[in-house]
Order: C-alpha cells, then structure tokens, then sequence
C-alpha cells in the first residue's frame, strides 16, 4: 500500500466530513430546540447560493455586498417560516411537523428558481482549487487549497457556534427548550423566541455552506441533495449533539473516501453514493441513537 496515497485519501475524506458536518448542524439545532426534523434544510442551502450569486449577477454587485444581503435574506427566511410554518402547528404530531418541512422544501426550490432561473452558476469565492505545493513537494500528498480553506471556515463555524450553545444564556435556554417545553415556559423561557433564534442559525448556516459547496460543485438544483448527505452523519452522532454532527461528519467523509478507492475496485465502482447510509444502517442496528445520542430504555 502506498502510505502516501492513503493519507491523501485520508485527509481529503476529513476535510469533506467537516463540510458534511455544517450541513447536519442546520439539523442538529432545529431538532433539539423543536424536535422538527427540517427536511428543507438543503432546499434552504440551495436557495442561499442562488440568492446570493441572483444578487451579485442581476444587480451587479461584488461578490463581498452580495453575501451579507443574503445572509440578512436567510435571516428572515428563517424567521418567517418559524412565524409562519411551525409556530401554528405547535403540539401538532411529529409526523404532521416533518411533513410540514417537506412541502416547504418544494416551496424554497421552487421560489429560488422563480426568482433567479434555474441555470447553472459558476461560484468563485476567492479560493482558489490547486494542491498545497508544500505537501506536494515535501511529503508527495496532494491535497487542495479549496478543501482546507473550507474546512477551517467550516470547523470555525461549527465550534464557534457550539461555545455559543453551550455557555451563553441562549444556549442554557435552548438546552432546557430541547428536554422539555412545557417545563421551560414554566420557567418563563420564551419558546417562540428561541425557535425564531435557532431558524435564523439555521438560515446563517445554510448560507455558508451554500457558498461553500456551491464554489466546489457549482449553484445548481443538486445542491439540495447534499443535505442528504447529513442523514448518515446524523445517525452516527446523534439527531440531537453538535459535537455527534462534527465527529459523523469526520467518520462519514472519511469512510466513504476510503471506501471508494480501496473497496469501490472490487464491486464495480460508484460506491461512494452509497456506502454511508450502508454504514448507517449497520450502525443502527448496534447503537440506533447514534454515539453521542442519549440511549432511550423503553419497558413493556
């Protein structure tokens, strides 16, 4: 075995994980504040690199005006769809809320294309997507600038906002929301202001990693299916943990890059669409609520 080409493998599959790992974030917060599954979250990450490349295309701004005018409009998408979709199905059955986000998902798709097509964009955010010339030349490891760059947005991002969730006032009341809600409006917690709180991060989230998977692959309508990716990172760590979608994240990225060149020869290739919600399924059936969930003893 070439160690070499396995650490490049290695390393690319990680940064990928931590990509994979701020798209499961959206996920993570939303679901421990209102036990809503946001199956919209990749519509959400679409809409954002559309917007944002709409905006600096159509009106003829920089790049640098167009981002914080979309991260205000994410903001507000946010807010308005915990106003407007899940604040009057309160109490309603989890499937009732879950099938809520799934229309909702056509309904971002369908109005970021109303408003700015449904062409292919190019996205250049500055960064550009060549291997490190030092690795290369010193340790023959062929890793791309765009990828660590990105990597160290998103892990700044993700521990960023896990400090916030974890030692400020907010983020005490989001954990208390998360355990019980009638217990914290007991307390005098203001529910919908944390649901309109943990909508907006999802939004400013979204928006990330929109430009940054949107520079990689391109704005296009298969952005959204990069949420699916989180499915399986969030079976690993946990519906519930921001350090379960980092450590997924890393698992499931490395996993799946390894898998693909080092299994993907021998059963034909192609194995990298799949092989994580295998790795996902088999997980279930060991630990069902992920490594960083909490286990749920249920008696008969």
């Amino acid at each position: 075995m070439n160690i070499s080409f396995f650490f490049e493998v290695l390393i690319g599959g990680l940064l990928a994980g931590v990509m994979y790992a701020l798209v499961a974030l959206g996920f993570v917060l939303i679901y421990k504040a209102s036990g809503v599954f946001n199956f919209a979250q990749g519509a959400m990450v679409f809409f954002a690199a559309l917007t944002c490349v709409g905006i600096s295309t159509k009106f003829n701004v920089s790049l640098w005006i167009a981002i914080p005018l979309t991260m205000a409009v994410m903001v507000l998408l946010g807010l308005a769809t915990e106003r407007i979709v899940l604040r009057p199905l309160v109490n309603q059955p989890e499937i009732t809320l879950f099938m809520a986000t799934i229309g909702l998902t056509f309904f971002i798709e369908g109005l970021a294309q109303l408003m700015w097509g449904s062409q292919v964009h190019q996205l250049d955010i500055g960064i550009e997507d060549v291997p490190i010339q030092s690795l290369l030349d010193n340790f023959n490891i062929s890793i791309s600038q765009f990828d660590v760059t990105a990597a160290v947005i998103c892990a700044a991002l993700v521990t960023g906002l896990a400090l916030f969730f974890s030692k400020t006032k907010i983020g005490r009341a989001l954990r208390a929301v998360a355990d019980d809600h009638q217990a914290a409006l007991a307390v005098g917690i203001p529910l919908q202001q944390i649901w309109g709180i943990v909508w907006a991060v999802a939004g400013f989230v979204a928006l990330v990693a929109g430009l940054l998977w949107g520079a990689r692959n391109g704005v296009q309508f298969a952005l959204t299916f990069v949420a699916l990716k989180a499915l399986p990172v969030l079976i690993l760590g946990g519906f519930t943990s921001v350090p379960g979608a980092i450590v997924g994240g890393l698992i499931i990225g490395a996993s799946e890059k390894l898998a693909e060149v080092y299994i993907g020869p021998m059963v034909g290739g192609g194995i990298e669409g799949w092989f994580p919600y295998v790795l996902a399924l088999l997980f279930l059936l060991v630990r069902p609520e992920g490594l960083f969930g909490e286990r749920i003893i249920r008696r008969i």
